[in-house]
């Protein structure tokens, strides 16, 4: 009986699969396409726009920089959490991917009250280094917000190569560090480059974190979430749709080139398992 009836469960569980994947895929794109439908014909205009000019090179110039940073402390964080063994690692893994699990505003109040309103953030003012309203609390926010989750995507890159390799160039005469350099991040190139793509497209889009830490105010602090956040507020939407628009643009060509790249390096490591 159960043979008998296998098809026709087969068939009903393959439909139910293509409808889950065709809403999803329908919703996602309806939503938006009508973004782009009413951002991209004023798009150049826009562009010419001294705020839009002004939110577009704070936003490249905040997001590059914080990138670098998560760069500097998500990559040797994730590939300690992946080769060592330490008391304590399952705590500091889960300590690490707190700002994962917290809403974006949340890490902002966070980062508002540790700079606001601490011996620390008084400390740092008076040494010039003020992240409370300012471009730098923005590189601080995204930073916060996204370290975390470079590492993840890092984990998983330093998780999908062999630490046979590693220690076979130990056995010929390098040192840890060496190994590390000659070996595992040639093999890591294409997660890293879509780590840090990835990662600096979030960073472009961050809006929680940054509002709260750095306030929305025109020509200071407005990147381009917040461009759109002040211009929907007030009305002007062609300017909101064209930021929107960057916004997505930049968006899928990150998610493509993240795609790409983790398709490749799933395609060398299957041919050089076959190898």
């Amino acid at each position: 009986m159960t043979k008998t009836r296998a098809p026709g469960q087969n068939i009903f569980f393959i439909a139910l699969v293509a409808v889950a994947i065709a809403f999803l895929a329908g919703f996602i794109i309806s939503a938006i396409s009508l973004v782009l439908l009413k951002g991209l014909p004023g798009l150049a205009s826009s562009l010419a726009s001294p705020e839009i000019q002004f939110a577009m090179k704070l936003s490249l110039s905040t997001s590059i920089i914080s990138t670098l940073l998560c760069f500097a402390f998500a990559l040797p964080a994730a590939y300690g959490l992946v080769r060592f063994d330490f008391p304590g690692k399952g705590v500091v893994n889960a300590v690490l991917n707190i700002p994962i699990a917290l809403p974006p505003v949340v890490s902002g109040v966070a980062l508002l009250l540790l700079f606001g309103t601490t011996a620390l953030g008084n400390e740092l003012a008076a040494r010039g280094l003020k992240f409370v309203f300012t471009p730098q609390g923005i590189v601080v926010a995204q930073f916060f917000v996204n370290a975390p989750y470079m590492m993840t995507v890092l984990r998983s890159t330093f998780k999908d190569i062999d630490p046979r390799l590693e220690f076979v160039a130990r056995t010929l005469g390098c040192s840890q560090l060496q190994s590390f350099l000659r070996v595992t991040l040639p093999l890591a190139r294409n997660g890293l480059i879509a780590a840090s793509v990835i990662t600096w497209a979030r960073a472009l889009g961050e809006f929680g974190a940054v509002l709260m830490l750095c306030g929305a105010t025109r020509f200071k602090t407005e990147v381009l979430p917040i461009s759109l956040f002040l211009n929907m507020s007030t009305g002007e939407l062609d300017l909101a749709m064209a930021a929107a628009s960057i916004l997505i643009i930049i968006s899928l060509t990150s998610l493509f080139v993240f795609e790409l790249l983790g398709a490749s390096y799933k395609q060398f490591e299957i041919s050089r398992v076959e190898i």
